[in-house]
């Protein structure tokens, strides 16, 4: 067994700076970014060196306080404009984690019955700071929740990063492997390499590691055969945004793997806080799903692996139909059974 090291963080508030975990470098290097201003930040989101739903809420309140600290205005409403200016630049950085937008409205929120500029940068700061500390109580009680579902020596499969890098502390599907690790229960990890950035390879397995589990990386055409060799019990993944019927987006090649649990009859569970739901929207076939540059499929590592011309097709999600879904895991406990009544009775 591995000795336990450090659960590791993905973003620090330091009053003038954010520090960031640049989660582009991993896991050959370990660095740490200073965001001093909001292109700084958004810079971050867009290019992925902060990724993750939660992670990306936290360092964007992270970043809208700084941006507001920096406002020599004298009145609120001029105060507000320049807020409201720059929380829809932020919220540009990303479309489809619902928790950037929920970040940043709870923070443009905050600070409704004001009376002076200064008590308005205040408010901003704790309230993004708030958000952050209750990001770690709520992943703490998501794991709590997660780890009731598995028993000791029990495999599971995830894909892409839904860990404590990409929350404030212990994640949401990989919350229950960092709380098992801390209290001695076994559990056997297989991450999937999450094509084509490659998130569970560099992220999943360099975070499973500093924390003693057992963890085993295979590529995402590995699953179907990795389920019926391995025996796995059952996969579990996060999620970047649940409509109100319980359909989720999350990372390209969740929807493989729910429709492989279906057929193995394994579990398909679902990890993510109350503040990833979209109850606005009935279903999943109205997520927007981001399509990145072809770059990240024609190139590795920099270096070109297709054909100059070729047409590429990058979506970074998909969406998981909710008759997939075995459980929704939420700080608030586990979802089964008619979704959409359940997360309506959540919610209303």
């Amino acid at each position: 067994m591995k000795q336990q090291q450090a659960i590791p963080r993905s973003v620090e508030w330091n009053d003038t700076y954010i520090t960031l975990l640049n989660q582009q470098k991993l896991p050959n290097v370990t660095e740490y970014l200073t965001l001093s201003t909001i292109k700084d930040v958004w810079d971050s989101i867009q290019t992925l060196k902060v990724r993750g739903a939660p992670a990306i809420g936290i360092t964007a309140a992270f970043g809208l306080a700084l941006a507001a600290n920096t406002y020599e205005v004298k009145t609120i409403d001029e105060f507000n404009q320049l807020l409201q200016k720059d929380r829809d630049y932020l919220a540009s950085s990303r479309p489809t984690a619902v928790n950037l937008f929920w970040a940043l409205n709870r923070l443009t929120n905050s600070i409704k019955n004001v009376s002076s500029v200064n008590e308005a940068k205040t408010k901003l700061t704790h309230e993004a700071i708030r958000i952050q500390m209750e990001d770690e109580e709520v992943c703490r009680q998501i794991g709590e929740h997660a780890l009731s579902l598995f028993k000791s020596g029990e495999k599971i499969l995830t894909i892409c990063n839904a860990g404590s890098i990409a929350t404030a502390k212990y994640g949401t599907a990989l919350a229950p492997f960092h709380l098992a690790s801390e209290k001695g229960i076994h559990l056997e990890v297989y991450a999937c390499e999450t094509r084509p950035v490659l998130q569970g390879a560099r992220l999943t397995a360099w975070e499973l590691l500093q924390s003693g589990v057992d963890v085993t990386l295979i590529t995402d055409n590995m699953a179907a055969h990795t389920i019926a060799a391995k025996g796995i019990n059952a996969v579990i993944v996060g999620a970047d945004r649940i409509t109100a019927n319980g359909d989720t987006a999350n990372k390209i090649g969740t929807f493989g793997l729910a429709l492989l649990a279906k057929a193995f009859d394994i579990p398909f569970y679902v990890a993510a806080p109350l503040s990833t739901f979209d109850v606005s929207l009935p279903s999943g076939e109205l997520i927007p799903i981001e399509e990145r540059h072809e770059d990240e499929v024609t190139h590795l590592n920099g270096e070109r692996i297709a054909p100059e011309g070729i047409h590429v097709y990058n979506p970074a999600f998909d969406v998981t139909p909710n008759h997939l879904i075995s459980g929704i895991i939420t700080e608030e406990g586990i979802l089964r059974g008619d979704l959409s009544e359940e997360i309506n009775k959540l919610f209303n």
